[in-house]
């Protein structure tokens, strides 16, 4: 190896080496410690909602979270409790901006701050697009969109009188690559990521990092609860096994404590598992060739028929279609996530 080659390889690892450093550096200025800290998570009753709320009390967070269904957020509220969380549960319709602002004024009325909003609460509506409704489309934009714009734009006056605080929008890869038979759901993702990013950008200098989650397959038991149009029981066969399948899939538990860390580092966008990553920045350099192979897999999805744009839930959709033992590992985290 001659001198001026050495010099280049020298030159260019101490290079990486301050890279590397800078962003250690960068990283450890941004770590916000959970302990006494107030996050409030919608949806947080059940599901990733719920496993993220267990992971914020291990942290030493006080809890405040939110759901429509009454008896949900019982049964949540005494599981945090019997873990050791300090839990303020409200229910709350978060796409009604008035009752939004009435349960922010209770939180702060009752721990005095809001630190962390992690704003969960989520639909998923599956069918043909032949099937969906306009009442669909805004039944996802008011949950996915509207929700999270109008529980941060009731907490930004605690976070900026507070110079600091942390805003978590879970998104879904179905809001950087359009999937199929989930229009609406995708629809509203995308609004999602493009005003969590914008967002982000606007907020750095009061001292409030944005965080983008954008989660591919994972199991929360969550496909019990989805709504289901045209031939409900393929829909709900092909959509419950995607989400139990092994090696494509995560345990929420796993989902949950990288959000959280994420959170803590203010980083800017969170995309797991590894594979989801990886499709997504495919996606990016050659969005033609990710639309073809999606449109591929579209050719093999249910028809419209069935009961067409009437909606079953999950629940009401489940067959022998499915693979017992996915249908059983559905079933356990179901269990577990009081899905």
């Amino acid at each position: 190896m001659d001198d001026k080659t050495r010099r280049a390889l020298i030159a260019g690892t101490g290079a990486i080496g301050v890279a590397l450093g800078a962003r250690w550096a960068i990283r450890r200025s941004r770590m916000f410690d959970f302990r006494n800290r107030v996050v409030l998570i919608t949806g947080g009753s059940r599901g990733l909602g719920l496993e993220l709320a267990r992971t914020f009390a291990s942290e030493g967070a006080r809890l405040a979270i939110c759901a429509r269904d009454e008896a949900e957020l019982k049964r949540a509220e005494a599981d945090l409790k019997s873990k050791g969380g300090e839990v303020l549960a409200i229910q709350c319709d978060v796409t009604v901006r008035a009752q939004v602002d009435e349960m922010i004024r209770a939180i702060v009325g009752h721990f005095g701050s809001i630190d962390v909003l992690v704003n969960n609460a989520g639909i998923i509506q599956v069918g043909p697009m032949e099937e969906m409704r306009v009442a669909d489309y805004d039944e996802a934009m008011k949950t996915h969109f509207y929700a999270p714009l109008f529980t941060t734009l009731a907490a930004l006056p605690v976070m900026r009188g507070k110079r600091r605080g942390r805003i978590v929008n879970i998104s879904s890869i179905g809001g950087k690559i359009a999937v199929p038979h989930l229009l609406p759901y995708t629809a509203s993702k995308f609004a999602l990521v493009g005003f969590s990013e914008g967002l982000r950008a606007e907020l750095m200098k009061d001292g409030i990092y944005v965080t983008t989650v954008i989660p591919g397959l994972f199991r929360s038991g969550s496909p019990k609860n989805a709504y289901f149009k045209g031939q409900n029981e393929k829909e709900f066969a092909w959509f419950a096994s995607s989400d139990a399948m092994p090696l494509i899939s995560i345990s929420v538990s796993r989902l949950a404590k990288r959000i959280v860390n994420a959170c803590r580092y203010g980083q800017a966008e969170l995309i797991t598992p590894l594979l989801f990553s990886m499709q997504s920045r495919l996606h990016g350099l050659m969005p033609g060739l990710t639309s073809e192979a999606t449109s591929v897999a579209t050719s093999v999805l249910p028809n419209p028929g069935g009961i067409g744009a009437a909606r079953r839930t999950g629940a009401e959709s489940d067959s022998n279609l499915q693979p017992e033992f996915l249908r059983e590992r559905n079933q356990q985290a179901a269990a577990r996530q009081n899905e």
